[in-house]
């Protein structure tokens, strides 16, 4: 099979004017593909973008995937593929003044026959007003936009923006196609790599081909006769870079393993994915209020100090701040970890919020009412009540559910939990 060059994720412009091409730009844009044929992985999603601009226009497009995986190189291709004007913005230092000034240009340019697709780098970065200004030049039609980010559209993007647009999911380079970025690059600087160093690079690669060539360009430099050694590799990526992204989907899947590994009680796991999180960067205030909301959904009453415990933690982490937020929060997620377990809050919640949804709005029972008027006591509010404090261990036998509901039952006490009265009479309905 014939081999292809790379696909990563570039900044694409017309082919005249490409600073890519120049013999001194960075090994990256000097192989950057420039058409449908040229680009490595995600073949699927290429095939199908291909058919779309096949057809000589495109929808709004979102491209989601981790960095270096060619979202900007692919947004660059579809425009010229389509003859469309191919505008660039960064949500990083674009503002709406800047969108105005392409969207003004834009509609002057459809005047005269011509589409523009506006580009938008880091497009959840944006707020929320900024992707209100957006949304009605992509309805109207005065551009086509593609935006990119790492991040979850269905969290970053406004619902009305998403909604008009089409998703396409890119994923990390595979180490095939990282191997085939790595061979591409070696030819453009005429050196050859050892096995094992060429072993290393793709694995710190992590999917990223742009941290290929990058990394790869260095080690060269650095072994400027004979082949790329380890330690030249080694040198070049200086050290292992964490893979993260700080709200985006690694960022939810080590959360979801911290707390899974807390709710299975493996307290080895529990710090891993703790010290994964924290030594990536992750925001200690994220942490500590995962702690909290795992004390309560998963310890729960089989282990009441446990939300305390969670609640110190947070508490300390943010009055000393990093690197000292470690401490209290390791302890915390140790707890949590070796504490019994029990969702019976959790589950008692979702079942009466279920009954809410099924049965609506549900009147008060008169007797629970506030009479605080003449008229209300006439109507019957308040009377019967029975105050708690009255009677023996202040419980009290009277209908506290609304009539449609008085035999439904939301809590159920499992063996471990704590609460005095369960633990006297597990099956008491005060």
């Amino acid at each position: 099979m014939e081999e292809q060059p790379p696909l990563f994720e570039v900044d694409p412009k017309p082919a005249p004017e490409d600073p890519g091409r120049e013999p001194d730009a960075p090994l990256a844009s000097r192989l950057r593909p420039r058409r449908f044929e040229d680009l490595v992985g995600q073949r699927q999603v290429v095939e199908t973008l291909r058919s779309l601009a096949g057809t000589g226009r495109l929808p709004s497009l979102v491209l989601w995937g981790p960095p270096g995986s060619g979202k900007t190189t692919l947004a660059g291709i579809l425009a010229e593929a389509t003859g469309a004007r191919f505008v660039s913005l960064s949500a990083v230092t674009a503002g709406v003044a800047d969108l105005r000034r392409v969207v003004a240009e834009a509609a002057q340019a459809r005047r005269r026959g011509l589409r523009t697709v506006l580009f938008i780098d880091e497009l959840h970065r944006f707020n929320k007003a900024q992707q209100d200004a957006i949304l009605p030049h992509v309805e109207g039609g005065t551009v086509t936009l593609i935006g990119a980010t790492t991040e979850n559209p269905s969290f970053e993007v406004i619902s009305p923006l998403l909604s008009r647009s089409r998703v396409f999911r890119l994923e990390g380079l595979s180490p095939e196609d990282l191997e085939v970025v790595a061979a591409r690059g070696l030819r453009e600087l005429a050196k050859e790599i050892e096995p094992e160093a060429l072993g290393a690079l793709v694995e710190a690669a992590r999917g990223d081909g742009r941290i290929v060539l990058n990394a790869l360009e260095t080690a060269a430099a650095l072994s400027p006769s004979g082949a790329i050694s380890l330690d030249a590799v080694e040198r070049a990526l200086q050290e292992r870079h964490l893979l993260y992204d700080r709200a985006g989907d690694m960022h939810y899947d080590l959360a979801s393993a911290l707390i899974k590994s807390i709710r299975g009680s493996d307290p080895d796991a529990a710090v891993y994915w703790l010290a994964r999180m924290l030594e990536a960067g992750e925001d200690a205030n994220f942490v500590s209020r995962r702690l909290v909301i795992s004390a309560a959904e998963d310890v729960g009453l089989a282990d009441p100090q446990a939300l305390p415990v969670a609640v110190a933690a947070q508490q300390a982490a943010h009055f000393v701040g990093m690197p000292e937020a470690r401490l209290p929060l390791s302890e915390a997620a140790i707890y949590l970890a070796r504490a019994p377990k029990s969702n019976s809050a959790h589950r008692a919640y979702g079942a009466a919020s279920q009954a809410v949804r099924e049965t609506g709005n549900l009147p008060v029972p008169l007797h629970l009412r506030n009479a605080v008027t003449g008229l209300m006591r006439s109507m019957g509010y308040g009377q019967g009540y029975r105050y708690a404090h009255d009677y023996q261990d202040a419980t009290v036998d009277q209908q506290h559910l609304p009539d449609q509901l008085q035999t439904r039952h939301f809590y159920e006490p499992t063996e471990r939990d704590k609460p005095l009265q369960d633990k006297k009479d597990p099956d008491a309905r005060g």
